[in-house]
């Protein structure tokens, strides 16, 4: 009972203090596996961009190029849930350390053929073992998150604070990826990508104070823990949400890198993708700090058509400036639908199936990302300079239509909500 009147009196609206990031770090715990998890998910950020400009530059080809990393991609979004399951079912470290172990051989031999030039059948044979093995690092660290703040209004600052961390991978990595494979070989991108995940994984994997607990052997919670999440039909719809997020990651990165070479400037690349990767956090940044009285399904309505509009505009785009200027405002845009659809997973979904969720909702994202390479590579290819920059407009309004539709569906049943967060109390208090 204790724990619900402390809950509920966080969460009222009127409260003279509210949680904010400070607070959040001072969680006992927290650093052990925040450090270690920033590197481990870094190569995130870096392995499409890594692949599609070793495979480019061997090849000659965006569509080829495109074709190997949606590969990747493809693969990492299949797996990804089922990476998960396993997590929630036998544990983080279980998973993880066979995982990064796979992940770092795969990647360094799909480096290998690449400059191989072996044919593309060859660079999907060890793009498929690559992407199925990235690590889900995001997921796992909002996992231990939501042990360590079980009951506690904080959950919504940490959902903010990931996806703010999240977003600073992709201002790192994408910038560290361009880097390396333009001003030392080609091939370095995949490389480094390779050696963090697997340095990063295992210090990662080696926290294990912080798991989550195994809940498999739990009697009579074993049917509630390992229910699968994408039963929960808003679920479905925050799924196809996010595959439009996915189109506008996957378009803008081969499409800048075809625009920065179209204008001699590749090096540019990382920079244009490094501005619009900085909205994308600092629009985060704030999110979390704000005290949001709207409820969270009509924020996401209302980030999400804003996303859609910005997205529209891009291959309007002819020059540096004008580029950077809608990248910023497209990244502005899509933290507020990551956080907003992260933090409704919580309600929406048992506690012993969050992880899976949260590789749900993360592998549709890579799927997304995979589709809209491959799309806009071929583009980029066959039709005039910056035609890859209709994906993004394609992807997000399809994916505005679906959650016009059936916004319905994510409204959190009662049902759902736990005894420690206040049963009764919290249907009307929407405050996040």
């Amino acid at each position: 009972m204790a724990s619900t009147v402390t809950s509920e009196a966080a969460e009222n609206p009127s409260s003279s203090s509210r949680p904010g990031y400070g607070q959040l770090l001072r969680t006992r715990g927290a650093w052990t596996f925040l450090l270690p998890g920033f590197a481990a998910r870094q190569p995130f950020a870096m392995l499409t961009i890594s692949i599609v400009l070793l495979v480019q530059h061997t090849t000659g080809s965006y569509g080829a190029a495109g074709a190997a990393a949606a590969a990747t991609g493809v693969s990492m979004a299949l797996f990804a849930p089922y990476s998960g399951r396993l997590a929630d079912r036998y544990g983080q470290r279980a998973v993880l350390i066979p995982g990064v172990l796979v992940h770092a051989v795969s990647g360094l031999s799909l480096t290998a053929l690449a400059l191989a030039h072996a044919p593309l059948w060859a660079l999907f044979a060890a793009a498929v073992p690559t992407g199925a093995s990235v690590p889900q690092v995001g997921p796992m660290v909002r996992a231990r998150w939501g042990v360590r703040l079980q009951g506690s209004p904080l959950m919504s600052t940490a959902a903010a604070f990931e996806s703010v961390t999240d977003e600073l991978t992709f201002v790192f990595g994408p910038l560290l990826a361009t880097a390396l494979c333009t001003t030392v070989t080609p091939s370095a991108g995949l490389v480094t990508e390779a050696a963090l995940t697997l340095v990063g994984g295992l210090l990662f994997a080696a926290q294990k104070s912080t798991q989550p607990p195994v809940t498999a052997a739990e009697g009579g919670h074993a049917r509630v823990e390992h229910t699968s999440a994408l039963r929960v039909p808003g679920v479905r719809v925050l799924v196809v949400t996010f595959l439009g997020i996915g189109s506008v990651f996957g378009g803008m990165q081969v499409s800048l890198a075809a625009f920065t070479e179209s204008i001699g400037e590749p090096g540019l690349n990382g920079v244009l993708y490094g501005v619009f990767a900085a909205g994308n956090m600092l629009s985060g940044v704030a999110c979390g700090a704000i005290a949001w009285k709207a409820a969270p399904q009509r924020r996401l309505l209302v980030g999400y058509t804003g996303l859609a509009l910005t997205a529209a505009a891009l291959w309007t785009a002819h020059s540096v400036l004008l580029l950077a200027g809608l990248g910023l405002l497209v990244g502005m845009c899509i933290a507020p639908a990551l956080i907003t659809g992260y933090t409704l997973v919580e309600g929406l979904v048992p506690a012993g199936a969050r992880t899976e969720a949260f590789t749900w909702l993360t592998g549709a994202v890579a799927l997304g990302q995979a589709a809209a390479v491959t799309v806009a590579g071929q583009l980029e290819d066959r039709l005039w300079g910056g035609a890859g920059f209709l994906v993004p407009m394609a992807g997000t309004l399809l994916a505005l239509a679906t959650l016009v539709a059936l916004r319905s569906r994510l409204v959190t049943p009662a049902r759902n909500r736990t005894v420690a967060r206040g049963v009764g109390h919290r249907v009307p208090v929407t405050v996040d």
